[in-house]
């Protein structure tokens, strides 16, 4: 009779616990959540135009830009690649886009063939994206803001703002963007 109480036992907390395992186990891949769905946005080739501030990094000037931006399986990130022109120098540049649910923010990352690379942290309110970064520029620590305004459902307008140590933020680059079809 102990041997049947004891096998019991044992049979019933092996049950319990592969039902406790079971239901904790996830039901199937991760899904996007709302935040990367707000990416799509960005989905298609744009063509940017705009203008350069003179400034400590550079004469100024007119710059022209194309970028493609497909997601990456699962359509938890955006890729983009870009070829242009800014103020006669050709460049041409890579770039990720996506959301961080842990720290609950937007990131981008891109690199480019001028040697600039930048890693920013975004959010978006309404039909307005912000994205802030600290980074290295051709020596110096700089601040940055770049803000885009949408303008549904194919284009925006643009501005990018710059400064060093403590000084105030000043325009360094705006423009506008276009939606190709």
């Amino acid at each position: 009779m102990k041997n049947a109480v004891a096998l019991f036992l044992a049979v019933f907390l092996l049950c319990l616990t592969v039902g406790l395992v079971s239901a904790q186990a996830p039901s199937g891949p991760p899904k996007p959540g709302p935040e990367h769905e707000k990416l799509a946005y960005f989905v298609g080739k744009w063509a940017s135009e705009g203008e350069l501030k003179p400034s400590a990094f550079g004469p100024g000037g007119k710059f022209a830009i194309t970028e493609t931006c497909d997601w990456l399986p699962g359509k938890f990130a955006l890729q983009c690649n870009s070829d242009g022109n800014i103020s006669g120098m050709p460049v041409k540049g890579t770039s990720i886009m996506s959301y961080d649910s842990a720290k609950s923010t937007y990131v981008y990352f891109e690199s480019n063939s001028m040697g600039e690379n930048n890693y920013s942290q975004g959010s978006v309110n309404g039909d307005t994206w912000t994205w802030t970064s600290e980074n290295a520029m051709y020596g110096t620590t700089v601040r940055t803001r770049f803000t885009l305004k949408q303008v549904p459902p194919d284009s925006a307008s643009f501005k990018f703002e710059l400064a060093t140590g403590s000084d105030p933020l000043t325009l360094m680059m705006e423009g506008k963007q276009t939606r190709q079809k």
